[in-house]
């Protein structure tokens, strides 16, 4: 299918919600109420159509499908959609977190209501976009554009220092993008092409090759965080709303490793392996440093932001073991990362809704009040830590057994981020549930509300469902894995016997 489909639909269907908003007239209480309500129906309908994509969707084959093309800028550089076993189950992922991040927002947000809606509908466009694009072009403007409603996210709606914050998380991304932008450049002087799949069947040259990986890498990196890039990521999160937040970590931090699975290893296979031990130190030094830092943050969306730039470690960690366990656990690990650090973030929006503060020494008892959050909270920091029967212990699992292979020292040293994400993890919920109720707020504090239950719910028994039954995932993933490794083994052998042919 050529013509326009269902991955078209999905990126039109944000911006037909987000151009009715628009059109919604004045500033009253039922101008708000209709934003809200168009916004919620919008992202619900949009995953609905998701789930028609993964119907129709084979994960038995690692070829690209639903492929829709259009002539754009030229006749080489096109408007060409199309889904695989990577980057399906991001969609879906996106898609299934946005109503959630809309219902999140519900009673937090109430100045310039429609605007807010409005770019949030928006960033799930771009966010669909960059998982959907086969074309290097497309991928790199959808990449770019959604650093605007986030900008803007952050900027308007944000904390005291959300000005400051959201500069930082603008300019470091887009200062990484640059180099991308001039790398794309030199791949199509060099291959004649912007076309994705065609590029997975061109060899560069290998001095080329070293540079492209390394520009693809500024901007992949600053956007997983890697360690030490990471520092705009605690601000960020910090002053961002609750519902940008959740989309921060959840979809946003996933496009950095999607990247390196979708461009850097398979297109540039002989830099990937040279590279490779210098991100094994770097994702290393990212799990223990991070967790350390962790430890001693008093504001807990900071703590929970820390947290993120550890788990994204042992993802960088698993994707470049160049083993299927390897890279299918770094995968599990970005998805179940997304609906955890998602949940956590919620977590600390209802606390935060009642008391408006983050501060982990104003709270203390809150199982006599809240005992249906403490549960959900629970489930989620469990995860968090990687307890088996979680969807954490999976992706982290699996990641290590990747890198054992690869490396023995550097799994025996990310395993103790397993040991330092627990006391982290484990001391947050302490402080936060048990002890003495003895702060007067928090004496009338109240538990979970029928919203509240509608977003939690879900999420509480996917992160249990996947942990017990990961195969869904796994098997989305098997197909493409089994081919990426199988193009980067081949061109691997090819240099190798050039080497021996000109020794």
């Amino acid at each position: 299918m050529l013509g326009f489909g269902i991955l078209s639909g999905l990126l039109v269907l944000p911006l037909v919600g987000a151009a009715f908003i628009l059109t919604l007239r004045g500033d009253s209480e039922a101008a708000k109420s209709n934003a809200r309500w168009a916004a919620l129906a919008t992202t619900v309908l949009t995953f609905l159509l998701s789930l028609v994509a993964w119907s129709r969707f084979d994960t038995g084959t690692a070829s690209f499908q639903l492929i829709e093309s259009h002539v754009w800028l030229t006749d080489t550089i096109r408007f060409k959609l199309g889904v695989d076993g990577f980057s399906m189950p991001f969609i879906l992922l996106t898609t299934f977190l946005m109503p959630f991040c809309i219902l999140a927002s519900w009673d937090s947000i109430q100045h310039r209501v429609k605007e807010y809606f409005v770019a949030f509908l928006v960033l799930e466009m771009t966010m669909i976009g960059v998982f959907a694009a086969l074309d290097l072009v497309l991928f790199y403007l959808f990449f770019e554009a959604g650093l605007i409603p986030m900008f803007l996210i952050i900027g308007i709606w944000g904390g005291k220092r959300r000005i400051y914050a959201s500069f930082k998380f603008f300019l470091y991304t887009l200062l990484g993008s640059v180099l991308m932008l001039l790398a794309i450049m030199a791949m199509y002087w060099a291959a004649g092409t912007t076309d994705i799949p065609t590029l997975l069947q061109f060899k560069f040259a290998e001095n080329l090759q070293t540079w492209l990986w390394l520009a693809f890498f500024a901007s992949f990196a600053v956007k997983m965080p890697m360690w030490p890039v990471h520092t705009w990521l605690p601000d960020a999160h910090v002053e961002a709303p609750t519902g940008g937040s959740v989309i921060l970590a959840a979809i946003l931090l996933k496009m950095g490793g999607y990247g390196f699975i979708r461009v850097s290893i398979p297109m540039f296979p002989d830099a990937s392996h040279y590279f490779a031990p210098m991100v094994f130190a770097l994702s290393v030094i990212a799990i223990v440093y991070t967790s350390l830092v962790a430890l001693v943050q008093t504001d807990m969306k900071k703590l929970i932001a820390y947290s993120s730039v550890a788990h994204m470690g042992f993802v960088t960690m698993g994707l470049f073991s160049m083993n299927p366990q390897g890279i299918q656990g770094a995968m599990f690990q970005m998805i179940s990362h997304g609906l955890v650090s998602g949940a956590l973030f919620l977590c600390v929006g209802v606390v935060y809704d009642r008391i408006h503060t983050r501060d982990i020494a104003a709270y203390g008892g809150l199982v006599e009040r809240m005992p249906l959050y403490a549960v959900a909270f629970m489930i989620f920091t469990m995860a968090n830590v990687g307890l088996p029967g979680t969807s954490g212990f999976v992706g982290e699992f699996l990641t290590l057994l990747g890198a054992f292979q690869a490396n023995t020292t550097v799994s025996f040293l990310a395993t103790t981020g397993v040991i330092l994400s627990a006391c982290y993890a484990l001391w947050l919920y302490r402080r936060i549930i048990f002890g003495v109720l003895d702060k007067p707020q928090l004496k009338t504090i109240m538990d979970l509300n029928r919203r509240e239950m509608v977003i939690l719910a879900p999420l509480v028994l996917l992160v249990i469902y996947y942990g017990v039954q990961p195969a869904p995932i796994l098997d989305a993933f098997a197909a493409p894995t089994e081919a990426l490794l199988k193009s980067y083994e081949a061109a691997l052998a090819t240099v190798k016997t050039a080497a021996l042919a000109a020794h």
